[in-house]
């Protein structure tokens, strides 16, 4: 939860910058705004769509959820500097930051099955917590062997 709030925070922060005309030194390269539509309603729902000339597309939407937080899904694309494009789509509520994308690493399946041996030591500590749950004593404080 608490990072659901960190998380609109930060978007709340950017938003607001967004909103600020940035000073622009005589050296820098400037970016067009193509789009910048916002709406933000009374009761704390908002929604915003942005496009700028190189390419970065934002869209957003929230309303407000449970304790206080906000609830926001949207997504944003741009062209990444080797030429591939870049698309999220996310979700933040309840059960925190949920980012969608096909450039998002993803965990490897376990390579092989789980060893024999690993198998029964679960088993033997699942043991030792149900003995020790029942207040039994342990008279063992190794791993499991044959008697």
């Amino acid at each position: 939860m608490k990072f659901v709030v960190l998380s609109v925070l930060v978007a709340v922060a950017c938003a607001d910058r967004l909103y600020e005309a940035p000073s622009v030194r005589a050296d820098s390269d400037e970016i067009a705004i193509l789009r910048d539509d916002r709406v933000i309603e009374d009761d704390g729902r908002y929604n915003f769509d942005m496009e700028s000339a190189n390419g970065i597309v934002m869209s957003e939407s929230g309303s407000p959820g449970d304790e206080g937080a906000i609830n926001s899904a949207g997504s944003f694309s741009y062209t990444a500097p080797d030429g591939t494009d870049v698309h999220l789509q996310y979700v933040a509520d309840e059960r925190g930051f949920q980012p969608q994308g096909d450039h998002l690493p993803v965990a490897p399946e376990f390579p092989h099955p789980i060893p024999q041996f690993v198998l029964d030591q679960i088993a033997f500590a699942a043991e030792e917590d149900a003995r020790n749950a029942r207040g039994e004593v342990s008279r063992s404080y190794g791993a499991p062997h044959d008697d």
